[in-house]
């Protein structure tokens, strides 16, 4: 398979396709001519970059981990549930973290629409 046939196929640019190949999560042969060209498994590969992509995962991280994906793109092998487990920490974390940030954001832009207010008057 093509790279054309293949973004087709996964709806991702054919940029996104060199740019997985580059960070070693895809492979391909060349022609002699020099194309890309795909195998078979290339689009359940694909997808189940996707899906890590999707899961906040980075693409060292997914580079590690893809041998481990097993059937679709949300199986996994039981021994990637830690690693898993502390990157959704992590996420949960940030979430936190941002909420604390937005509360102080909210009562700083509140106390100054107050203080227009006052003027304003």
């Amino acid at each position: 398979m093509k790279i054309g046939a293949l973004a087709r196929e996964t709806g991702v640019s054919v940029r996104l396709l060199r740019y997985y190949e580059e960070q070693g999560l895809l492979g391909s042969e060349r022609t002699p001519g020099g194309q890309r060209v795909y195998g078979p498994d290339a689009p359940a590969v694909v997808r189940r970059i996707r899906a890590l992509l999707d899961a906040g995962l980075p693409t060292r991280v997914i580079a590690e981990v893809l041998d481990c994906v097993c059937g679709s793109e949300a199986e996994i092998e039981p021994c990637l549930s830690p690693l898993l487990v502390a990157r959704l920490d992590a996420i949960d974390g940030q979430i936190h973290d941002l909420q604390g940030a937005r509360s102080s954001l909210a009562a700083l832009v509140a106390a100054t629409e107050g203080r227009q207010l006052a003027t304003a008057d």
